[in-house]
């Protein structure tokens, strides 16, 4: 483990505890089926398929009295991020949000830009102009799948701050480029090192927060990677138009420093079995033992480790029917909303004759809708559950869908209303009308299904959620370069309805995985 200790850490001097934790049922959380397994390891000392928030939380405490066993010291030990105050969880959830914003802002803030862009470098090839954009997110795909197996070796907080001061250097190149293949390289190395919150994210609130408390956090984390890119071509667009089109770049630039100095002075480790093992570490100091080990020893090397937790996302994706079927379906959501994105101009410019920055404005309407969205969700989650455990009942995973049931048919309706809109040329308020529905119906998916996959495979949530991320931002890159030929073979009317059919195709399925989703997971599990 590294001893890198970030600012702020408080250090727990007390010896282990060995006496029987207390009894408190209203704050242990409860878990789905599969979470209510015991704690078990296997021959190499690994966790294998048990319950997530034991884990962390229930399993760090002593069952026996083994006093070079390094545990907390107490179920309300402040060490824990699991007992922290909501003003220290607020700043921390403050800044996850903060890059998870500005990291999908950036991807589509260029777009507006491009053209300024071909014109400076005398290029005139159109594939290019797509591919400037989207290879940024192509960079947000492969970058979790290296970046949230380290952030579960060396910690949350490491990654995030070596990612965010790269993040910082590679947008300033981008600025600073002569010719567009130095700015598209620049730009699928700003995506990789800008994934890390977008990978990790998902791991620190399971960190911090219990299964029934994080429908709010989860609000804040999700609205970036939706809402980002649409609010990003709005600013965008009066940029490129008024000062250049570097000028995005180092607007850019200025917040995401801002954002990195505010998470390396203000956020500190989150990861529970790195939290315990520096402890541990400091106890052997002080008193001699070294058969001191932490209670979340694993026995195995950290080269071991980090093999394991770089495979944990590929045997999602290969093994597991639920984790398949998300980031499939995610994909082709995620896929919709960037060809949407990428309609924008070509709807608003050449139908309405709207200039670069009248143009950025009509996104407005579509994070009207991801707002509407993200505060339907966040204010019913938790209370969804509540009140399942009210009735008696056991808070599972798919307690997170209800809302993701509605969300394919809702998109379909707005890229109907949006597309049949444009092309028949009516007021331009009705298409961005349709756009807002269709932004809702993105995020009542987004949302959902990150808290799903978060509650279900909690400590391994980084990992879930990179597999996730791996598809979605293909998606979400290789969908729209098919945009503009589609556009000019179908039209705006027909082009819409291609994809709202696609939608509707996978929508009975999302009802499905509600209802039948905790036989699917237990079915089919698979040892991490």
């Amino acid at each position: 483990m590294s001893d890198h200790q970030p600012p702020n850490e408080a250090e727990s001097t007390l010896p282990p505890s060995t006496l029987e934790p207390e009894k408190d049922e209203e704050k242990t959380p409860v878990n789905s089926r599969s979470s209510l397994e015991s704690t078990r390891k296997d021959d190499n000392g690994d966790l294998e398929k048990a319950d997530p928030e034991k884990t962390l939380a229930e399993a760090t405490q002593p069952e026996d009295k083994d006093p070079n066993i390094v545990d907390w010291d107490g179920e309300n030990d402040p060490a824990n991020p699991l007992n922290w105050s909501m003003r220290k969880k607020g700043a921390h959830i403050l800044s996850i949000s903060l890059i998870t914003f500005l990291v999908p802002l950036a991807s589509s803030m260029f777009a507006p830009g491009v053209s300024l862009v071909a014109e400076e470098f005398d290029e005139t090839r159109s594939i290019m102009h797509s591919l400037v954009v989207s290879i940024y997110v192509l960079g947000l795909a492969f970058g979790p799948m290296v970046l949230a197996p380290l952030s579960e070796v060396y910690g949350r907080w490491i990654c995030y701050a070596g990612c965010n001061v790269l993040y910082v250097v590679f947008t300033a190149a981008c600025g600073l480029s002569t010719n567009i293949a130095m700015l598209t390289v620049f730009r699928l190395l700003c995506g990789i090192a800008g994934s890390a919150p977008l990978a990790v994210g998902g791991g620190s609130i399971a960190d911090m927060f219990p299964v029934e408390q994080r429908g709010r956090a989860l609000g804040s984390l999700t609205i970036g990677p939706v809402f980002g890119p649409v609010i990003g071509p709005v600013a965008g667009g009066y940029l490129a138009q008024d000062v250049g089109w570097r000028w995005i770049f180092w607007v850019l630039t200025i917040a995401s420093g801002v954002a990195t100095v505010y998470q390396i002075l203000f956020t500190r480790e989150t990861f529970a079995p790195l939290i315990l093992e520096r402890k541990t570490k400091r106890l052997r100091k002080q008193t001699g033992n070294m058969a001191l080990r932490s209670k979340l020893d694993k026995n195995i090397s950290n080269q071991e480790i980090f093999i394991r937790a770089i495979v944990r996302p590929t045997k999602m994706l290969l093994f597991s029917p639920i984790s398949i079927f998300f980031a499939v379906s995610c994909a082709i959501v995620y896929g919709v909303l960037y060809l949407l994105l990428t309609t924008f101009p070509m709807v608003f410019s050449d139908v309405y004759g709207f200039g670069p920055g009248t143009s950025g404005l009509t996104y407005i309407g579509l994070g009207v809708g991801c707002v509407s969205a993200m505060l339907t969700f966040s204010l019913t989650s938790d209370r969804f559950l509540a009140r399942q455990v009210a009735k008696g009942n056991t808070p599972r995973p798919e307690h997170r869908l209800p809302l993701l049931i509605g969300s394919g048919p809702l998109l379909a309706v707005g890229l109907f209303w949006f597309g049949w809109s444009a092309e028949s040329g009516v007021h331009w308020i009705v298409p961005i009308l349709g756009s807002a529905l269709a932004g809702a119906g993105c995020l009542l998916f987004m949302m959902p299904m990150m808290g799903y996959l978060v509650d279900a495979f909690n400590i391994y949530a980084a990992s879930a959620l990179a597999a996730n991320s791996l598809l979605r931002s293909i998606g979400g890159a290789m969908l729209p370069l098919a945009g503009p030929s589609m556009f000019d073979t179908l039209g705006f009317g027909w082009g819409c309805s291609l994809l709202a059919f696609i939608v509707l195709g996978f929508s009975p399925a999302l009802l499905f995985i509600y209802r039948y989703g905790e036989y699917i997971r237990t079915r089919w599990e698979i040892k991490l």
